[in-house]
């Protein structure tokens, strides 16, 4: 099986092995946080880092260094090609500027087997919103191969089909990838923003592609928890406006734990 090859390194994140590990490092750095040892899953954001990076270290803080798990599922929205269902990659290994992560076949043989997903290759060509989590893992060291997911159009119960093994297995973590709000001025994206934490975190189901990009991971997510002890926890929120954006058009984000 083939590679793939970084679709936004140089874009989103430094090309440049040395500078993307400092750069992670550093963004990991600021968060002094304990760890929690039992999260099951993790919501984060996938802008470029000058963005949402502090965000989304909050989420990968949490981790414990150098953990190792029998498979990482990681779902995210796609932003270039439209499909119904969920779409895996036929490639052997992500490559990033860091190293190539290795995939789990088996498991993605067994989804794809049982008409849970199918095989999409363009689906995650140029997709960066799992593309992005990948650098952060490597830098903490989590050691385990991935499950990459890309949703195009699939229902909470869908989507809760994949999630709930990964979600009762303590050896599999769960990365959901979203971004909030878009293009709203700042105040109005955190009061925007603020109303859809408060729903999240009410078990909502139903969050709008306005108010979260990946909100069909994120409400797969919601339902699958439904049939689990396990609940989410905002660890950090925020926006572009907050970073390296301007203030007059902003994109909110989020760091979330489930355990």
């Amino acid at each position: 099986m083939d590679t793939r090859q970084p679709a936004v390194a140089g874009l989103f994140y430094a090309d440049d092995p040395t500078q993307l590990g400092h750069d992670v490092d550093r963004l990991l750095h600021k968060h002094t946080r304990p760890t929690l040892p039992g999260v099951r899953a993790l919501v984060v954001p996938h802008a470029g880092y000058a963005y949402s990076g502090e965000v989304a270290a909050a989420a990968y803080s949490c981790l414990t260094r150098g953990a190792e798990y029998k498979y990482i599922l990681l779902i995210g929205p796609s932003h270039q090609v439209p499909f119904k269902g969920m779409a895996v990659p036929e490639s052997g290994a992500f490559m990033t500027p860091l190293g190539d992560i290795q995939l789990a076949g088996a498991q993605i043989d067994a989804l794809v087997a049982d008409g849970l997903v199918h095989y999409n290759v363009a689906a995650h060509y140029s997709e960066h919103s799992l593309e992005v989590q990948l650098p952060f893992l490597q830098r903490a060291e989590i050691k385990a191969p991935i499950v990459p997911v890309v949703i195009g159009d699939a229902s909470p119960e869908q989507v809760a089909t994949v999630l709930l093994p990964a979600l009762e297995d303590s050896q599999v973590l769960t990365l959901i990838s979203t971004d909030m709000s878009h293009f709203h001025s700042y105040y109005e994206a955190r009061l925007i923003d603020g109303h859809t934490h408060k729903r999240i975190l009410a078990g909502a189901e139903d969050i709008r592609p306005d108010e979260a990009c990946g909100c069909m991971g994120l409400n797969g997510l919601q339902h699958a928890l439904t049939q689990s002890p396990y609940r989410m926890h905002l660890l950090q929120h925020g926006n572009s406006g907050d970073t390296a954006g301007d203030q007059d058009r902003v994109v909110g984000y989020a760091a979330y734990a489930v355990y």
